[in-house]
């Protein structure tokens, strides 16, 4: 398989034959879902409830390290935390067909979360903390740690050994992410002395789903050991007064079940800058896999570029300024 195309022999048929051999009952029914650093399919099954499959982007992560995130959400699923975890099949959780890494999960559904109401910010609050409790008792060996070097220097180096951006932005964005790196490390040394635990990763909304029952989370994909503040921070939305109220609700339900250090609150905007550097080097990275340029196809346009370089020079104000305060 081409480490450029890692999913051109991923068929239907072979999805299929990969839960067949599992000894699931296929009806035919194959559907792809909304995922691009993996690949992700609800599959129908003959009466029962359609199953998701995901095969694992290849040489992303050791089987080790995959194994790490399946224990880590069977740990959490043990405690009745609402997250997702794989189904075992042959006392196994990973496994392989025709070359490709999988997984097998329940299907379940829901709805985006708006987090408008206090009530549901202090929900989702309440099950982070009981996360990271689960969390701080064990300590990853094979999965990454959140780090100023890989989503920063390295992103950007990166996005500056490519042939990406008009040549009249380069030097710009080179300075604007020298500068910003730089003040990143001044502020969050050491992630400011945080206690560094187990976490998610990438807890953005479209990782939560929300049912009557309330909110559960989809994907551990991104688990690594970090700050508490990284799970929190892309929950907020809005500015300043904005942003206040939302931690403050989601702190409220978060400190029930684990404590917090409000000195993270100051890691806010130097990981929203670390997040928006290390995005447009994952899309440069994963570029030549045919489902990148059809999804983002306003990557390779020096529109995009300019925007990004904007979008940089303002989050550079914003971790200069004084952090948020409760």
């Amino acid at each position: 398989m081409s480490p450029d195309t890692p999913y051109s022999e991923l068929s239907p048929e072979t999805v299929l034959d990969a839960l067949e051999a599992l000894d699931f009952r296929s009806d035919g029914r194959v559907l792809a879902l909304n995922s691009y650093e993996n690949r992700v399919y609800q599959i129908g099954i003959e009466d029962a409830e359609p199953l998701i499959a995901k095969f694992y982007r290849p040489n992303r992560w050791s089987d080790a390290a995959i194994l790490e995130e399946h224990a880590f959400s069977l740990e959490l699923a043990a405690q009745e935390i609402p997250v997702v975890a794989p189904l075992k099949a042959a006392e196994r959780t990973l496994h392989v067909h025709r070359g490709f890494r999988y997984a097998v999960f329940p299907r379940r559904g829901g709805r985006w979360p708006e987090l408008s109401k206090r009530d549901d910010r202090e929900w989702v609050g309440r099950f982070l903390g009981r996360i990271h409790a689960v969390g701080r008792a064990a300590a990853f060996q094979h999965r990454g740690i959140l780090s100023v070097q890989t989503l920063g220097w390295e992103a950007r180096e990166t996005v500056l050994e490519g042939d990406w951006m008009p040549g009249y932005l380069a030097d710009k964005y080179a300075d604007v992410t020298e500068q910003l790196l730089g003040e990143i490390e001044a502020r969050a040394a050491n992630w400011n002395g945080a206690r560094l635990g187990r976490i998610l990763g990438d807890c953005h909304r479209g990782n939560i789903l929300w049912t009557e029952g309330g909110p559960h989370f989809v994907d551990l994909d991104d688990c690594l050991s970090g700050p508490a503040i990284q799970d929190v921070w892309m929950l907020l939305s809005g500015g300043q007064q904005e942003m206040r109220t939302e931690l403050t609700d989601l702190l409220a339900g978060y400190q029930q079940f684990c404590s917090f250090d409000n000195r993270e609150i100051a890691l806010i905007e130097p990981l929203r800058a670390l997040r928006m550097i290390h995005y447009s080097a994952w899309l440069a990275r994963r570029w030549d896999d045919p489902a990148f340029p059809q999804a983002f196809p306003w990557f390779a346009e020096p529109r995009y570029w300019e925007q990004h370089y904007r979008a940089l020079e303002e989050q550079l104000a914003a971790v200069v300024e004084p952090a948020l305060e409760l």
